[in-house]
């Protein structure tokens, strides 16, 4: 299960925190959506899984939300028609490196060929395809912030992570998403890497609360 190996600090809540800024004097860190106000954006990592990830599509969907997806290069390899959909879907693709590779352990050559490689693999599925931004697995970005942004790609993180690997249980993720969510905050969860049912059945329920409650969905900045 990819996202178990995540090691980022978790807060009393069960929420993970974001992490800290790779490279302070370095490119910027994403973590506030475009429009300022009571805005949230949703990212989803790992994927795409082809039991989850149309499960996920299609609660989108219904709600008229707009979502990251952060592909990882062998997920997307024998997912090709799920990329399509997401594309086709107006969702926005991130590269979340081509086998989830920590990218502290990695120089900036073998990062800059690793990003190239996830890429060149989304691109098969939809040519052309515009990928914005890139998220370092497991929240270590090491030298990958410079090394992606030098290839023109936004380094995408998040103020909440709440935790949807350690199977919580649906009323309890949600809980950690009411109680996390803040204006113009980015949000991550997984659509891939182990079971994904409670966190399709919180955003199934989050998602009529939120809007009936005056929030917006956007994108990262």
């Amino acid at each position: 299960m990819l996202a178990a190996l995540v090691t980022v600090t978790a807060t009393a809540t069960g929420a993970v925190a974001a992490p800290a800024a790779a490279a302070a004097a370095g490119p910027e860190l994403i973590t506030k959506t475009r429009n300022t106000g009571k805005y949230v954006a949703f990212t989803f990592d790992d994927g795409p899984s082809p039991t989850y990830t149309p499960q996920l599509l299609d609660v989108l969907r219904r709600n008229n939300v707009k979502a990251v997806f952060c592909l990882v290069g062998d997920m997307a390899d024998w997912n090709v028609p799920l990329i399509k959909r997401i594309v086709s879907e107006g969702h926005t693709l991130c590269n979340h490196s081509m086998h989830h590779s920590d990218m502290e352990t990695l120089t900036p050559d073998q990062i800059r060929a690793d990003i190239k490689q996830t890429a060149d693999t989304i691109r098969r599925a939809v040519p052309g395809a515009q990928i914005p931004y890139f998220r370092a697995p497991y929240g270590h970005w090491g030298a990958s912030p410079a090394v992606a942004a030098g290839l023109g790609y936004k380094n995408l993180s998040w103020t909440l992570m709440p935790g949807d690997w350690e199977l919580p249980g649906t009323d309890e993720l949600v809980r950690r998403i009411r109680e996390g969510i803040t204006e113009t905050g980015v949000i991550t969860l997984h659509d891939a890497g182990g079971d994904r049912s409670q966190t399709v059945a919180a955003m199934d329920r989050l998602l009529p609360q939120l809007a009936a409650e005056g929030w917006k969905f956007d994108l990262p900045a």
